[in-house]
């Protein structure tokens, strides 16, 4: 089941958790929604708001999946060479080539990673400047027979304004955090 992401921004957190509670109410569940912010401080006074996990404001996992596939590439590289150098007929044979790529891999993995701890999600770049300049981003992840509830909702929210649609977390992920109970409800 595919989901499409609406983002919205606003000053103004008492409406945003005014918007997520009616979102609630009407049968979006908790880890369908989330409010990103510079200002904690200020989330945290609502509680019944779903901040975005530290992590996630990160480009750990996109940076990181970026590393794997340049590792795919060198750890490929690494054997081709061996193969095509007659390395591996020596007495050591295959051993320390399939070592030596797969340490080049996991390297290339972890690089992607530290590069991504110092960015912010890509999903996110956009937002920046408004998140600069005080502004929340609230975005809300839909199955379509959902797009109903939200354009309801969302008219009764003239301080909010639409900045767009983007790629959505995985139908699983959502369904996971809901049985497990990952999401705090207020």
């Amino acid at each position: 089941m595919k989901l499409l992401r609406h983002y919205f921004i606003s000053n103004d957190l008492d409406d945003l958790e005014l918007f997520e509670e009616q979102l609630e109410k009407d049968s979006i569940s908790t880890a369908q929604i989330h409010v990103l912010s510079n200002s904690i401080a200020e989330v945290q006074k609502h509680p019944h708001l779903h901040e975005v996990q530290s992590f996630m404001k990160l480009d750990i996992i996109h940076s990181g999946l970026i590393g794997a596939a340049v590792g795919a590439c060198v750890f490929s590289a690494v054997l081709m060479l061996t193969h095509y150098l007659d390395w591996h007929k020596s007495s050591a044979g295959w051993m320390p080539f399939i070592f030596l790529a797969l340490i080049l891999f996991w390297f290339c993995v972890w690089e992607g990673g530290l590069i991504g701890i110092q960015r912010p999600n890509h999903l996110f770049a956009q937002f920046q400047k408004a998140l600069k300049d005080g502004q929340h981003v609230f975005y809300v992840d839909l199955y379509s027979h959902q797009e109903e509830i939200l354009d309801r909702i969302y008219k009764l929210h003239p301080l909010v304004s639409l900045a767009g649609t983007g790629k959505a977390e995985p139908h699983w992920l959502i369904l996971w955090q809901q049985k497990l109970g990952m999401i705090r409800h207020s």
